[in-house]
């Protein structure tokens, strides 16, 4: 059991079928309990990205929509989310610096 912070680019990978979908599937998989925090703002860039993918043909109609079904059952029960504040970001910034070359 871990917790991770996703951002748009990882998390839309478990919505819509690309590069490294498998690994984030994984990643959020119930079983893991891994607890999973998105920015509030990561709610619209996912159906964003979803709908682009329809818009571009490489979504149908049907896959849309259940992608964006999954996602919003998902915020709703797996996801929690986090408010953006500049205050956030001062410490996030703070947080980088000090620990931006430490191992993990």
């Amino acid at each position: 059991m871990a917790v991770y912070f996703l951002d748009s680019s990882a998390l839309v990978k478990r919505y819509a079928q690309e590069t490294g979908s498998a690994w984030v599937e994984a990643l959020t998989a119930p079983p893991t309990g891994n607890t999973l925090y998105l920015a509030r703002i990561t709610t619209v860039e996912i159906v964003a990205a979803v709908t682009r993918r329809q818009r571009g043909e490489t979504l149908t109609a049907a896959d849309t929509a259940r992608a964006l079904a999954d996602f919003h059952y998902d915020l709703a029960y797996q996801y929690r989310l986090i408010e953006i504040t500049a205050s956030l970001i001062t410490h996030a910034m703070q947080l980088a610096g000090t620990y931006a070359f430490a191992r993990v």
